[in-house]
């Protein structure tokens, strides 16, 4: 094998690197014997005993077929020789491309001419975690902190009462109501119900229905007419009109539940206290997770501020093609940040290629970081990965544990998060760090992205 490496052209960014490789057809032809003899033994052909086909026989009936494979592994090992000969670390697949005519080379007449594109990860030295200097924010759970949680509790079970027959109907009372709908005349399935009890505001009906009940009281009898959306669900009533002869019963009048024990025991608890010990644990859970969050991203600005070098291109190109792809579903469906649907798309793709390259940066700063200090990950962990992220799926753990054992690449994903937290704890560690109490309203402050 003869490798020559080529001068980039100017265009090409400085972590590509360029080869010229060329592979005998001398080289090529004992290849091709080598692997003929091989498969040999295997080979089953009409007229020949199992294993006894003659070489020669083989390779008039094969040699194309055959000398194809043999271009493939000749390819797949020699450039894997250059990559370990020239110490490189690429930072993707290899660009190949075949310069001899293949006709030629599968038949013999040529020499395996190909060039070899590398894509290299830069040659950088990350910052000694040691010499970092970091603020952790810490938030102690205040019993005013406590109390608002379970008052919230009470938000949510409301109690209704029968208001005075005279009582209107106001946003979010609840009516009892008798109803019958037609469209066009005629009642439609479903459409019809007795002594329902509908919250005005909980937008639980056809839009337009709940806003005139406002103002009726028990006795009324009203027709409300509704349009039905355009995408509901059931399709011979989609943006058609439907006249509903609706009767009030009652306007009820809503009331949040008591803290106290009947409400513990409505939430599957024993007493009060029980209760309150849970909530309790809840929210010094979610301020730990909202501080390890704020102590994530205060390492990541600070490693992200201390090193610039130059990025591999199809690295961040990579990378901006999955962002704007979520960018691009999220503008679809209405769902685009509010900031960003009043940016043109020439400042949006200017604003996510800079988190692009964030990212990546960022991700070959913990990767050298973690390599330098050996960080490893078990199967264990790997395992427990798995198995969280089956759980997402109920009914289909086994399918999603299979699709994990089968693919290397998704297990790769899974490894990638539980690689970075552990560098990430590594720097903790380490790195000099002073605490900061704040409140919980600091704590969960959103950050600006720079």
């Amino acid at each position: 094998m003869q490798v020559k490496e080529q001068k980039s052209p100017k265009s090409k960014n400085s972590l590509s690197r360029n080869f010229a490789v060329t592979v005998s057809k001398e080289d090529m032809e004992t290849k091709l014997a080598a692997k003929i003899k091989e498969m040999q033994p295997q080979v089953s052909l009409k007229g020949f005993r199992p294993g006894k086909v003659p070489i020669s026989h083989i390779r008039k009936m094969f040699a194309t077929s055959i000398m194809n494979d043999v271009v493939q592994e000749t390819v797949t090992e020699t450039t894997q020789k250059v990559m370990e000969d020239n110490k490189l670390r690429p930072a993707g697949q290899p660009k190949i491309e075949l310069r001899a005519n293949g006709a030629d080379v599968t038949s013999g007449k040529a020499d395996l001419e190909y060039t070899l594109e590398v894509e290299t990860i830069p040659e950088f030295e990350p910052v000694d975690p040691k010499t970092l200097k970091l603020t952790r924010l810490t938030c102690e759970l205040t019993d005013k902190d406590l109390d608002e949680r379970m008052a919230d509790l009470t938000k949510d079970q409301i109690a209704y009462k029968k208001k005075a027959k005279t009582a209107k109907a106001k946003k979010d009372d609840a009516v009892l109501i008798n109803f019958v709908g037609r469209v066009d005349g005629e009642a439609f399935e479903g459409g019809a119900m007795d002594g329902h009890q509908l919250v005005i505001g909980s937008a639980s009906f056809i839009p337009g229905f709940e806003d005139q009940l406002i103002g009726t009281k028990a006795g009324d009898k009203l027709d409300v007419t509704v349009t039905f959306p355009k995408e509901y669900q059931v399709a011979d009533l989609a943006n058609k009109e439907a006249v509903f002869e609706t009767e009030v019963l009652e306007v009820q009048g809503g009331k949040p539940a008591e803290l106290d024990e009947e409400l513990a025991k409505k939430f599957g608890f024993d007493d009060l206290k029980a209760l309150k010990e849970v909530v309790s644990k809840q929210a010094e859970s979610e301020l730990e997770e909202q501080a390890r969050m704020k102590m994530k991203r205060a390492i990541l600005d600070e490693l992200d501020s201390k090193h610039g070098f130059d990025l591999p291109p199809n690295m961040v190109e990579a990378e901006f093609a999955n962002i704007w792809a979520q960018v691009e579903q999220e503008k679809e469906a209405g769902k685009l940040d509010e900031d960003d649907a009043k940016k043109s798309d020439k400042k949006l793709k200017a604003d996510y290629r800079k988190i692009a390259e964030r990212r990546v940066r960022l991700g070959l700063v913990l990767a050298e970081m973690g390599a330098k200090a050996d960080v490893q990950i078990t199967n264990e962990e790997l395992q427990q990965a798995m198995v969280a992220e089956a759980r997402r799926y109920p009914g289909e753990e086994q399918q999603v544990i299979e699709f994990f054992q089968k693919n290397p690449d998704a297990v790769a994903q899974l490894r990638a998060p539980i690689f970075e937290e552990k560098v990430v704890d590594l720097i903790i560690e380490t790195a000099k760090i002073t605490d900061k109490k704040v409140d919980r309203e600091e704590l969960f402050k959103e950050d600006a992205f720079e």
